[in-house]
């Protein structure tokens, strides 16, 4: 029994939901006998698999079912548009020449080969269609049959035939395939599964069944004509674009029916049930036969040793009381007063640091009902309380006063008053701690006074005036004897610094952005950074051999057989120029905004005001070649600076400082200032300390050792930091800003790497005045003694000693 009840259900799987409109199609129409040798009945789109040719014995078969992807398309052409009232369908006449076979009952003659494969119970590898396709395909075949038979008229009709559905469509003398529309839309462009972008770039779009070319439309229409076909064509909102043919093409009443059914989520088929009795495997009534009669193991009557020692141990847990059972759990509720009066033996009264419960302060004479007269607010003060915020306002009310007790309304805070007062209570502290009494002084750190410090730079000792415009920048000679400063007015002045007399004016014909002075005590020369050149200097100063040895350097050199292409050009100065004191004029075609010289005094580097790799250059002055160290420029460079010691290069962008290595061209190290805009950059010179100073007021001095973050940050000024510099001597940095004031700092390093350095300011020197709410533009040591120099926007020159 059980294995028939099996086979049923097996059975019953198998076999598909009977539906009225799917059963097997009926025999194939005879040929009449009047006309043995004529054409071959005309196939509907239900049988459009297969098109038959006359004179010859080809038959070209095609697929013509329609696929879920141009549903889809018709699905979201459809999105938004105003649904049609659905109207009724005449019936359509068949165009067979003979009267159509009696089929069985629910039987369709409107049924394709894969289709009848798919009723019929066999496997068919076009029977993968959904039953919604079916339904579509089977729709259009008749819309396609109506149609045709509206557009063509056969010259007989037979008489007397009962059925309203036959009709004689034979001509003997025209070839009725010339023309044939039934599945145009569909199967006319022969492409295949062939994505069709790879037509974009020709002229048409397919193939047809002939082999001739499908032209795409020549015209295609823009927003303007759909606007216009939107406003005449009342059936627009059915009508979609082909993407195989490019045109448009109207559905039918019957495919946009199921369209719909497919956008609300339903099926296909209109008579397809989703939810039939489904078949159990097992049932759930007792039955007198097992499923398996299969005899009982012998473990199932014997007892099992296994278990048997598990429960001697349980036993044995349960006397030793190692196991205890379950207490119940209580249910009632347990409510903690936090505030109750608590007994001496209670764990908060025993606590000595207990802090009793606030109390609520006694209503006074404003809560009265009949307050005072001189508690009653005025019209003035009434406003001022109302306007002021509920945080700022004496009381939370206004007093009121009142004939009788009798005519006091309801209080309209007392929820919120009460709720304040449950959160005092709630968010009270519950222990009281000791304020711990600290010195503020002990909260500073321990720094030593500024007199064990000694020596540094702590008064205004001379004034350099001169130049009738802001002084960018300035340069000390090796020895300290001379002073070079460039202003913007167009002239780099030679100063002495003991009596603080100009020497020498030399025009350089525009705004002086940099000078430096060689730092090679045997060669006498100033590099001056003025528009796109930089300038060589002898200013002929100090010892008459020192400068005549370098003119004899500069006039070494011999220019090579074949120069090599270089990013700046060497131009010698005329015997004009020479007179002035111009030796060298080295011409980069893009503005100069630094010139600094490296420690042997053989290479300087300049920066260039220019985006891109470009942005530095190393100039060497023996060979006078120039090169750019850099493929690719990493932001916009601010300044540079050469390491003492290391053939190192530090490169200062807008928010990080590079440390490159010249030697093996790599970057070795990226400090980190977070700054917003660096603008000075100093290095130490035993070279493992830097100090950059930054437009946000800040000091920032890194420990190369240490890491790449911040040692220490130093804001003591009030505006924007222009200039920062080391002693190259003792332990000091200086640093300038537009709050016209120079703070020297006591900077100690030490040797022993386990040791911080000792950072102390000692001195705020102030000399200048602010100009275009500028200050002090530069600062520089003297290279022998604790002197600093500074340039101010006023046009003049300070030296603090």
């Amino acid at each position: 029994m059980a294995a028939a009840i099996l086979r049923r259900a097996r059975s019953r799987r198998r076999r598909p939901p009977a539906s009225p409109r799917r059963a097997h199609a009926g025999p194939a129409p005879p040929r009449a006998p009047s006309d043995p040798a004529g054409p071959a009945p005309r196939p509907t789109r239900s049988c459009r698999c297969r098109k038959w040719r006359r004179g010859s014995g080809l038959a070209w078969s095609m697929v013509g079912t329609r696929g879920v992807g141009r549903e889809a398309a018709a699905a979201r052409a459809l999105q938004g548009k105003r649904p049609p009232e659905p109207e009724p369908e005449p019936e359509e006449p068949s165009l067979l020449g003979a009267p159509a076979p009696s089929l069985g009952p629910g039987s369709d003659p409107g049924l394709s080969d894969s289709e009848e494969s798919v009723f019929s119970g066999l496997e068919d590898s076009g029977s993968d269609s959904s039953e919604a396709d079916t339904a579509a395909e089977e729709e259009d075949g008749a819309s396609g049959a109506e149609q045709h038979s509206r557009t063509e008229k056969t010259p007989g009709q037979q008489a007397g035939t009962p059925s309203p559905r036959t009709e004689v469509a034979s001509v003997p003398d025209e070839d009725e395939y010339v023309e044939d529309s039934s599945d145009e839309e569909d199967i006319r462009n022969t492409v295949g599964n062939v994505p069709l972008e790879w037509y974009d770039d020709f002229p048409h779009v397919g193939y047809d069944l002939d082999g001739r070319r499908i032209y795409k439309p020549l015209r295609t229409p823009d927003e303007l004509d759909q606007f216009l076909d939107k406003m005449d064509n009342p059936d627009y909102w059915r009508t979609v674009q082909d993407r195989m043919t490019g045109h448009s093409v109207q559905l039918t009443d019957e495919q946009v029916a199921l369209v719909r059914r497919l956008q609300r989520g339903q099926f296909g088929d209109v008579s397809f049930n989703p939810y039939e009795p489904a078949v159990d495997f097992f049932s759930g009534d007792l039955m007198i036969h097992p499923v398996t009669n299969r005899p009982a193991d012998k473990r199932s009557f014997i007892p099992s040793l296994v278990e048997k020692e598990k429960v001697s141990r349980m036993v044995h847990a349960i006397k030793m009381g190692w196991i205890q059972p379950r207490r119940p759990r209580d249910s009632t509720p347990s409510f903690h007063d936090l505030w109750a009066q608590e007994d001496p033996n209670a764990v908060l009264g025993r606590h000595k640091m207990h802090v009793p419960a606030p109390k609520l302060a006694l209503p006074g004479h404003a809560e009265s009902y009949n307050p005072p007269p001189e508690y009653l607010p005025s019209e003035e003060e009434r406003m001022a309380w109302e306007q002021r915020e509920p945080d700022e306002r004496k009381r939370n009310f206004l007093p009121r006063r009142f004939p009788s007790l009798r005519a006091v309304p309801a209080y309209g805070r007392f929820i919120q008053e009460r709720f304040e007062r449950c959160l005092d209570l709630y968010l009270c502290p519950r222990q009281r701690k000791m304020r711990v009494n600290v010195d503020p002084e002990d909260l500073i750190p321990r720094l030593p006074r500024p007199r064990d410090l000694q020596p540094f730079p702590t008064c205004q000792a001379l004034v350099y005036r001169g130049h009738s415009d802001l002084v960018r920048c300035l340069s000390v000679s090796p020895g300290g004897q001379w002073l070079a400063s460039g202003s913007d007015d167009g002239s780099v002045r030679l100063w002495e610094v003991a009596s603080a007399r100009c020497v020498r004016t030399v025009p350089a014909g525009g705004v002086v952005k940099s000078v430096a002075w060689n730092p090679r005590p045997t060669v006498c020369l100033v590099a001056v950074a003025v528009e796109d050149a930089v300038l060589l200097l002898n200013p002929a100063l100090g010892d008459r051999l020192v400068v005549g040895s370098t003119d004899q350097l500069l006039s070494a050199f011999t220019p090579p057989a074949e120069p090599a292409a270089q990013p700046a050009h060497w131009l010698e100065a005329s015997e004009e120029e020479r007179r002035g004191g111009l030796r060298l004029r080295i011409c980069h075609g893009k503005p100069v905004t630094q010139v600094t010289w490296h420690g042997r005094g053989d290479y300087m580097a300049v920066v260039l005001a220019t985006p891109g790799h470009t942005q530095v250059l190393i100039h060497q002055l023996s060979r006078r070649r120039s090169q750019s160290p850099f493929r690719r420029g990493r932001g916009q460079v601010q300044c540079v600076a050469f390491h003492p010691v290391r053939p190192f290069l530090l490169v200062a962008s807008q928010r990080s400082v590079r440390l490159y290595h010249l030697l093996r061209q790599e970057l070795t190290k990226k400090l980190t200032p977070n700054c917003k805009w660096v603008s000075s950059l100093a290095v130490h010179p035993a070279g493992d300390n830097v100090i950059c100073g930054s437009y946000d007021s800040k000091l920032v001095w890194f420990d190369l050792d240490l890491s790449t973050k911040p040692y220490r940050v130093l804001r003591h000024h009030k505006k924007a930091l222009r200039a920062v510099a080391f002693h190259p001597r003792y332990p000091l940095f200086a640093s300038g800003s537009d709050d016209g004031s120079v703070i020297v700092c006591h900077g100690m390093v030490y040797n022993d790497l386990l040791q911080n350095p000792l950072l102390v300011p000692v001195k705020v020197l102030k000399g200048h005045t602010l100009t275009k709410d500028l200050g002090v533009l530069d600062v520089a040591f003297h290279p022998t003694q604790p002197w600093v120099f500074s340039a101010g926007a006023d046009g003049t020159l300070c030296l603090f000693t």
